[in-house]
């Protein structure tokens, strides 16, 4: 068997290091970056970090008890990556600067085309996440700006921000980390705002020797600390989601954190949401709101009208500014995007998913035979680690492999995705998400498409069950 995989992230690590434990030596990673770490790479803007703790942020197989911090920050994190990569032998199988542009099912195999040309495979497993394409607002005027421009995850170090007037749109969850870093050089700094997020404290706090000793000593101390973290996540965080015992809660911890962070009743106002605790991504961060009460900082809400040379113009006129940095997130619902898949009967994946992309378990579609994603539809969290969710996938994956290799292709049936689409809308309708609230979590039509509605416990019941009946080989279809 050959097997393709597309992307050097968590996902497309593990599944890499899973083929390698396994003894299936005949695979091959294609990056189109020239290194490992997929958004963990992508992401180095000041502060870049994960509200994950980072022992529960890492794989079950690499616990890795060296973390320094409570929640990770990027450099440690792509440190993390990298040293899966050479200590599991998977470096060598990756084509780095080779960025994969289509793949079409020919009936047995998938010709996969790069660069650098097509290849034959028998399986592909697509893993290039949901936070790799930076999104860019639709303001008129953006190329008219006469300063410096770009976004968070394309951050450009060699751009001094000392003593600049720099404007920020967006306050999502990238904004926050990066403003407080920022403050401290400008000399004026706007954060534009379209609606406020919740935000509640981030309790963290470093790992000293002696605690990274004991993690490293003391039989299971770290197994049982990761299972703490997991259980309190699950038990805690996710029933706020759905809307359960804990969501009034949540909502007390994040009104109690503004108050004490923020003074002014005027600068409270515009930093509370009319929306549910959970409709949008929670920030967890305890430095953001002190840093939007400082003197050269200003939270602006009045809409913004166009971009013009000199700034940002709103509908109470313009705000000069030299430096614009857009915190504007990912175009998180165009799945694989922009690699054309393309299936049986000429079938593409663009137009299967003009609606909304959906996949069974996240992991398989309708008419494309082996082909399997990891970090798919419907499998985002708001709670819990999506390592998590991966080595889930890459399991179910693993389960699949044996298949294909005695018996040809296989696909997930029609009915099985039908039965799932009706599981899913179920579960949905009693989740935070559909009360209005604009999300990278949905469409513009409104469809969550990106996250699981469920706890992670099912999901892992639900990945580990045999693949058949719920496949088909396509051979006896």
């Amino acid at each position: 068997m050959r097997v393709a995989i597309i992307g050097a992230g968590f996902g497309g690590l593990c599944m890499a290091i899973r083929l390698e434990l396994s003894g299936v030596a005949d695979y091959t990673v294609f990056e189109k970056a020239g290194g490992v770490g997929g958004t963990w790479r992508d992401n180095s803007y000041p502060g870049a970090g994960c509200d994950i703790p980072s022992h529960l942020y890492s794989y079950s197989f690499e616990k890795y008890a060296s973390w320094t911090r409570r929640y990770p920050e990027q450099p440690e994190i792509l440190a993390y990556l990298d040293m899966c990569a050479d200590k599991y032998g998977v470096r060598p199988k990756i084509r780095f600067d080779t960025e994969v542009r289509s793949a079409r099912f020919d009936g047995r195999h998938w010709q996969v085309t790069t660069d650098a040309g097509t290849e034959r495979f028998d399986a592909v497993v697509s893993s290039v996440g949901q936070l790799n394409r930076p999104a860019y607002p639709e303001i008129q005027g953006t190329e008219s700006f006469a300063g410096v421009s770009f976004h968070s995850a394309r951050w450009k170090h060699e751009h001094d921000l000392t003593g600049r007037r720099v404007a920020v749109i967006g306050n999502g969850s990238s904004a926050a980390q990066f403003i407080p870093r920022i403050q401290p050089l400008a000399e004026r700094l706007d954060v534009f705002q379209r609606t406020p997020n919740w935000v509640i404290p981030k309790p963290d706090s470093a790992f000293g020797p002696a605690t990274r000793l004991a993690l490293h000593l003391v039989p299971g101390l770290q197994r049982v600390y990761r299972e703490w973290i997991y259980r309190y996540a699950e038990g805690t965080l996710y029933p706020a989601l759905a809307r359960g015992w804990s969501a009034n809660l949540l909502r007390k911890r994040a009104l109690g954190h503004l108050h004490a962070q923020v003074a002014d009743p005027a600068l409270r106002a515009k930093l509370t949401p009319a929306f549910p605790v959970g409709c949008k991504r929670v920030i967890i961060d305890s430095s953001f709101y002190p840093a939007l009460t400082r003197p050269n900082v200003e939270v602006v809400t009045d809409p913004i009208v166009r971009i013009t040379p000199k700034g940002v113009e709103t509908s109470q006129g313009l705000r000069e500014a030299d430096t614009i940095i857009y915190a504007t997130g990912f175009r998180t619902t165009e799945f694989l995007q922009p690699i054309e898949f393309t299936g049986t009967e000429g079938r593409t994946l663009s137009d299967e998913w003009k609606d909304g992309a959906e996949a069974y378990l996240g992991i398989s579609v309708p008419h494309f035979p082996n082909l399997f994603l990891l970090y798919g539809p419907n499998t985002n969290l708001g709670h819990n680690s999506i390592v998590f969710m991966i080595e889930c996938q890459v399991r179910h994956v693993m389960a699949c492999l044996p298949y294909l290799a005695e018996r040809g292709p296989m696909e997930v049936r029609p009915e099985a995705m039908a039965a799932w689409r009706r599981q899913l809308g179920a579960a949905m309708e009693r989740m935070v998400w559909g009360n209005g609230c604009r999300s990278w979590y949905k469409t513009a039509q409104g469809r969550v498409t990106n996250n699981w509605p469920g706890p992670t416990t099912l999901y892992r019941r639900l990945t580990a069950l045999p693949p058949l009946p719920a496949y088909r080989l396509t051979s006896s279809a």
